[in-house]
């Protein structure tokens, strides 16, 4: 089967039912293997709504999400779901199971045989630090090592494209540092990650380019390093500040 190469944003707008704003106004960009994208905004901006689209958990209301292979096919259905991996912000995990059970039981949803859960499981306990942890209840985990899982759940197939949402909310500052040093590395070995949050020190850490949405539009599409160019004596958290300043 032939790798991603594209993702196509084209005008899609967002309107939930009774809502009186769109949640997304006429979003437009592109995704190319191998970037490191931050989608950032306040809450509210429509982060996670954009991530949700992209992910095929909702339908625009307007305007369409496309996936192209190298030789410039259309991917979608099971194919695309093969390709991505998604870390939700809440956890999606069964807290009464154990690591090693919820391990089984994502790895049989995509397809994998036993033999392959049990290696992939391996690499991930042991690149996560959770070996000796996996036979206990998720239910007596801390908020660090369920954020962990979440992380190791997604991963278990392998995906091109791996989507972020706050992927380190509510964990400390070894777990956050353990979880970023790791995506980092996942990213030189060619996996795209598309990251959300409004901590811009992260998106230092991690981003090469981001997306600024504000009230719904994106208000920047850059390099990250160009944005800093363009603003030499402002921190990201400046910059970020200048262009979703609430009027």
């Amino acid at each position: 089967m032939s790798k991603l190469s594209t993702v196509t944003v084209n005008s899609i707008s967002k309107q939930y039912k009774k809502a009186k704003h769109l949640s997304l106004n006429n979003v437009s960009f592109n995704i190319q293997v191998g970037d490191k994208l931050g989608i950032l905004g306040p809450n509210g901006a429509g982060k996670s709504t954009l991530i949700s689209i992209l992910t095929g958990i909702l339908d625009p209301t307007i305007g369409a999400v496309t996936y192209q292979n190298e030789k410039g096919e259309q991917i979608d259905g099971n194919d695309l779901k093969l390709k991505i991996g998604y870390v939700p912000q809440e956890y999606a995990i069964y807290e009464d199971l154990n690591l090693h059970q919820n391990v089984a039981y994502f790895g049989a949803l995509y397809g994998l045989s036993k033999e392959e859960i049990i290696k992939v499981e391996e690499e991930l306990l042991q690149e996560f630090g959770l070996e000796e942890a996996h036979l206990k209840k998720v239910k007596h985990y801390s908020g660090g090592m369920k954020r962990r899982l979440n992380l190791i759940l997604s991963l278990l197939h392998k995906p091109e494209i791996l989507f972020l949402d706050e992927p380190t909310a509510g964990v400390d500052v070894q777990n956050k540092h353990a979880i970023i040093q790791f995506l980092n590395q996942l990213s030189a070995k060619g996996t795209t990650l598309i990251y959300t949050s409004h901590h811009m020190d992260e998106a230092e850490q991690i981003c090469n380019r981001i997306i600024l949405l504000n009230k719904g539009e994106i208000v920047k599409d850059t390099n990250i390093e160009y944005l800093m160019g363009e603003n030499p004596a402002e921190s990201l958290t400046e910059i970020f500040l200048k262009y979703t300043e609430v009027h």
